[in-house]
């Protein structure tokens, strides 16, 4: 089973934000990462189909899938995980601030936010039926 990474996404404040920020990164010719200064010691675990779930403004809102991790890279965070360039939004789930990165088990990850007929719940309706104990 693979295990999952969890990480604040600073500096953004909303998923659309994020898209933003990928796409024009993307079209600049550069890959999808996320630098950091920890090498994950369960590596191969997470290698196994794991993703990263960003946490945007207090909240788990996406992941997306790490496809590599590169480790020994020059600079002050020598570590990267490379991710594939898909957004895939989950069910609001809160979160408190944290530092770094956190190992996720699949069973504490949001169910990824999809309605069953290919078409996608907004984020706001999600988390007003979370909130109502609804979902």
């Amino acid at each position: 089973m693979p295990l999952h990474i969890i990480k604040l996404c600073v500096g953004v404040d909303s998923l659309q934000d994020l898209r933003d920020w990928r796409a024009k990164r993307a079209a600049e010719g550069h890959p999808s990462y996320c630098p950091t200064r920890m090498a994950p010691k369960r590596a191969a675990e997470i290698l196994d189909g794991g993703s990263l779930y960003w946490v945007i403004k207090g909240q788990v809102l996406c992941r997306q899938m790490i496809t590599e991790i590169k480790t020994d890279l020059p600079g002050h965070q020598p570590v990267r995980f490379m991710l594939a360039p898909d957004l895939i939004e989950t069910a609001p789930q809160p979160r408190r601030p944290f530092q770094g990165w956190r190992y996720l088990d699949p069973g504490d990850a949001p169910p990824d936010l999809a309605t069953g007929e290919g078409e996608e719940m907004s984020q706001e309706l999600a988390k007003q039926l979370r909130e109502l104990g609804a979902w």
